[in-house]
């Protein structure tokens, strides 16, 4: 999906040839057999449509698929470019029934990318105002009816603080910050990049891209006033900008040759 998300433009209509992303997934270090399975189960859960053309195959973002990355994309390029501020948090707690434990899973795996953490079983807690979003995912799982949502703030008598720290792994959330900033940090200066050849360039901001993606599900953006920012946020979200953008031309060159039959 990091693929699909990153280069098939325009995401509506493009159409990309199965030959050629089993090819670039194999520049990305899986076999032939576990990408042709993982293309199965993505069509499968209804986040690819699969066509035919004579004998060649090829993919197309579901509508659903659709929605999902315009969310993420929000929630990506967003993410530590305003300073949080205090204001009113969102509490969901539902009781999916085991019969509906597909949705339940999908629920929970789209609140962990708004930036929910969890308190306890079935009761989930965001530090900023989620309601749009939540009650969208709630119609769109057909699960309302299972749901309660709350929006309140939280009791100045009490150390939200250390609250946070059991819902969200924030230690975890700082280090994960380092190592992407240690990690990409050498290609900052433009004359690092100069050698790289188009599939290298694919190859870096395919992992930038597939990397920070997992910041929104770990970062819930604590008020500043509550939780100081995770250190290395700030240079990471500055280096992961500017990265994608200076690398973008290249990569993409090497996505559509490879995925041209």
């Amino acid at each position: 999906m990091t693929l699909l998300g990153g280069y098939a433009e325009p995401r509506r209509t493009r159409r990309v040839w199965s030959g050629g992303l089993v090819a670039l997934l194999a520049e990305l270090g899986f076999s032939e057999g576990a990408a042709r399975i993982a293309l199965t189960r993505v069509v499968r859960r209804d986040l690819l449509e699969r066509h035919k053309d004579g004998r060649r195959v090829y993919y197309r973002l579901t509508r659903r698929t659709l929605s999902v990355l315009e969310d993420g994309d929000r929630r990506i390029f967003s993410l530590g470019r305003t300073v949080a501020r205090a204001g009113d948090w969102t509490v969901l707690w539902h009781q999916i029934p085991d019969d509906r434990r597909v949705a339940r899973e999908r629920l929970v795996r789209r609140l962990r990318f708004l930036g929910f953490g969890s308190v306890q079983d079935g009761t989930w807690l965001a530090p900023h105002d989620r309601e749009r979003e939540v009650l969208d995912l709630l119609r769109e799982l057909e699960v309302t009816a299972h749901a309660g949502l709350m929006l309140g703030k939280p009791s100045a008598g009490l150390d939200i603080g250390v609250f946070a720290a059991r819902a969200w792994d924030l230690d975890d959330l700082a280090a994960r910050y380092r190592a992407f900033v240690a990690e990409f940090e050498g290609y900052a200066d433009e004359r690092a990049r100069a050698g790289l050849d188009d599939a290298a360039a694919f190859a870096l901001r395919t992992r930038l891209l597939h990397l920070f993606r997992e910041f929104p599900a770990r970062d819930p953006e604590l008020p500043g006033e509550i939780v100081p920012a995770p250190a290395g946020r700030d240079r990471a979200v500055e280096l992961f900008h500017h990265l994608q953008a200076a690398l973008a031309p290249a990569a993409q060159r090497h996505f559509d040759e490879v995925t041209t039959p």
